[in-house]
This record gives C-alpha cells, structure tokens and sequence, in this order.
C-alpha cells in the first residue's frame, strides 16, 4: 500500500486513476460529517445526554419502552444537523461528477448534506434523520409521515400515524435493525463492479457497511482511502491519502481538474 498526507506523486496517481474511471464509488462515515460540526453519534451525548446509553436511544426496544426521550433526543440531533452545511470534503465529492462519468455515494450518514452538496446518486444506507415513518410500516416498509401536516402537543411526545396511530418515529436504522434490503443489496453490487472505490472518513468497524471495501477489493476494485486515522480498511486500501476529507479531497479535485487542463 503506498500511503501519503499529501505526497504529490501519490495524489497525482490518485487523479489518473480518476480520470480513467468509469464507475466511481464513495464510501462515507461520520468523520465527513464531523468535519462539517456534526458531533459523531456517541460524541454527541453530552450535556443532558451524557448519561445515556446510546442503545436506550436507539433501538426499537427504546423506543417501546420510552417514546418520548427517543423522539427527544432525535429532535436534539436534528436541531445539531440543522445548523451544518456540506464542508469542502462534501463539495469535492459532488464536483468528482464533473469528471467522472458516473458517481455514487454510500453514505452511513443520515444528515442529506452530500445531497445539499450536489451529490446526485447517495445510498443512505442509515436513513435520513429528516423524514419520519410509522412505527408499525401499517403502509408498508416504510410508510413515511410527512409530520409538518400533523397537530400534536409536541411536549408530550412523537405524534402519532394518521393511518393506524402507531407512533411516528425517525426514519433511520436503529442498533438491531436491518438495513433497508434494496439499499445494501444495491451498495453491493456497485462495490464489486466499481472501477475504483474512494473510503472516506470511515471507521471501517460498524457492519454491514464495512464489509463493503473488502468485498469490493476482492472483487479486483482499486482501493483509495482518505482519513486522518489508520482503520481496519487501512490494510487493504491500494493507495492511503491521510487527512481529512475537507482537505485532502479538494486537492483530488484540483489534481484531476489539472490533468485535464493540460490535454
């Protein structure tokens, strides 16, 4: 594996083996986010939240159990994600599309800011932590609620569904649930027939989604991760830029937009 910060010969090769790439896959984690101010899941209890468990706020079992500090604490990390925009790692990401003839991002993240980044193909393999669904699917999985057109007393809780009355909870995938089928089912197909994989601020450790660069890399894909930090995908990955998304990925950018310019 040849490994850099910002080593100009490695970022070069990074941007030639861009410009030959017909399928592009970006793969990212809360690091994306964090850069943009968004507080990593378990970073994020603090405050009045600092002694919970994250699995007592995440869970269906949570949720049966105390629907109130589950809708709670979701509308707390709403109003965090509220206040975040798409950093220049997000921006770099949707900008690839300029060059690349085609681009998707599997995303873990839930917070839509490589969608607000002009990203136009994102798997949000976690869910979107701005929609909501019933709680029963009673309309199916999933049955969305769109709660802007519901009257409730928002301090007694989550509103309910105007089809059944379950619940309406957030839309993403708690500890001890699936991910959506069609979403990971499609996230795997395009990790085996990429031409090359980006890993971007990624811990490599929160399955399935760390699978993805291993079946991807078995499957003859060059591997390039970007991350301040060494991880499990560190040993696989073809080439490492080290730092973070919000620097290291502009530099891609430019590099490629280089290349070009001097055709």
């Amino acid at each position: 594996m040849n490994t850099s910060g910002q080593h100009p010969d490695l970022m070069r090769a990074v941007a030639q083996a861009l410009r030959d790439c017909r399928l592009l896959v970006v793969l990212t984690g809360a690091g994306v986010s964090k850069e943009s101010g968004i507080p990593t899941f378990r970073d994020a209890l603090d405050g009045l939240w600092a002694s919970y468990d994250p699995q007592r706020l995440a869970t269906p079992r949570g949720f049966r159990r105390d629907p109130k500090l589950v809708w709670d604490w979701y509308q707390h990390r709403r109003a965090l994600i509220a206040q975040a925009r798409p950093n220049a790692g997000h921006l770099a990401i949707a900008a690839l599309e300029r060059y690349i003839e085609k681009v998707v991002v599997i995303t873990q993240n839930i917070d839509g800011l490589h969608q607000q980044a002009g990203s136009r193909d994102v798997i949000a393999l976690h869910g979107d932590i701005q929609r909501n669904k019933c709680f029963a699917n009673c309309q199916g999985d999933p049955t969305y609620i769109d709660i802007s057109t519901l009257t409730w007393d928002e301090e007694a809780g989550p509103p309910r569904c105007p089809h059944c009355g379950a619940y309406v909870r957030p839309a993403v995938v708690w500890f001890e649930e699936m991910l959506p089928p069609a979403e990971l089912e499609r996230a795997m197909y395009l990790s085996r027939v990429a031409d090359v994989m980006l890993v971007v601020g990624t811990s490599g450790e929160v399955q399935p989604a760390a699978s993805l660069p291993f079946l991807a890399r078995e499957s003859g894909v060059l591997i390039v991760e970007v991350n301040p930090a060494i991880t499990p995908i560190t040993r696989i990955a073809h080439w490492r830029l080290a730092g973070p998304s919000a620097v290291i990925l502009p530099q891609v950018v430019a590099a490629l937009a280089g290349d070009e310019d001097r055709d």
